[in-house]
């Protein structure tokens, strides 16, 4: 099997193998945290982080890890980035810091984060893993924001906590609940289902 060129690993991170659209992973997180644009960016770029960081600390030391230990070091390693990004975002972000809550210590256990450890970072070079680590954790930023703009802009009328669709628009409450975002999910797959199979066709 051939080695991913950079340019194939920055579109199958962002966007082919994207850990919600397609892979439908870390499902948790993105049900949870995406009652707004603004969480779902802030949930996203602490991932990002993590992916990055522990993807590249595992790239290093993967021929040093016994093999019957590498899963349970592979956490140490993703746990000690996102203790790191938990208390920078409680420093310098405290109040979204705040909403996010408990789901930022959770990425810990996302396994999106683990996979890309265990499938890519430990069998490719520092640069690739890294690289890995950005596209991917910027496909789920994405993945995070699209779902979390929609629940704002139909569950209270603004974006960014800014007002957008005007005093004649009535906000539906659901897509701020939880039933909300598994509607709004359902029908944005649908949306990146027919644009994969319109691109499929027009080539």
């Amino acid at each position: 099997m051939s080695e991913l060129t950079s340019r194939e690993i920055v579109v199958n991170g962002f966007w082919h193998n994207n850990g919600i659209f397609v892979q439908l992973l870390g499902m948790c997180p993105t049900l949870a945290v995406t009652t707004s644009a603004e969480n779902g960016v802030g949930m996203g770029l602490a991932t990002m982080f993590v992916l990055m960081g522990s993807n590249m600390v595992v790239s290093m030391i993967r021929s040093i890890i016994p093999s019957d230990v590498r899963i349970p070091a592979y956490i140490i390693v993703i746990a000690a980035f996102v203790t790191i990004i938990d208390l920078s975002m409680n420093a310098y972000v405290h109040d979204l810091h705040k909403v996010l809550g408990i789901f930022i210590p959770l990425i810990v256990v996302n396994c999106i984060i683990l996979g890309r450890a265990e499938s890519f970072a430990s069998k490719n070079s520092v640069f690739k893993a890294a690289l890995d680590g950005i596209f991917t954790g910027l496909g789920f930023t994405f993945a995070l924001f699209v779902l979390g703009s929609v629940r704002e802009l139909l569950g209270a009328g603004t974006w960014f906590e800014m007002p957008v669709l005007g005093s004649s628009f009535h906000p539906s409450l659901v897509f701020v609940l939880p039933p909300g975002a598994f509607i709004a999910l359902g029908f944005i797959l649908v949306g990146v289902r027919w644009f994969n199979q319109r691109g499929d066709s027009a080539s």
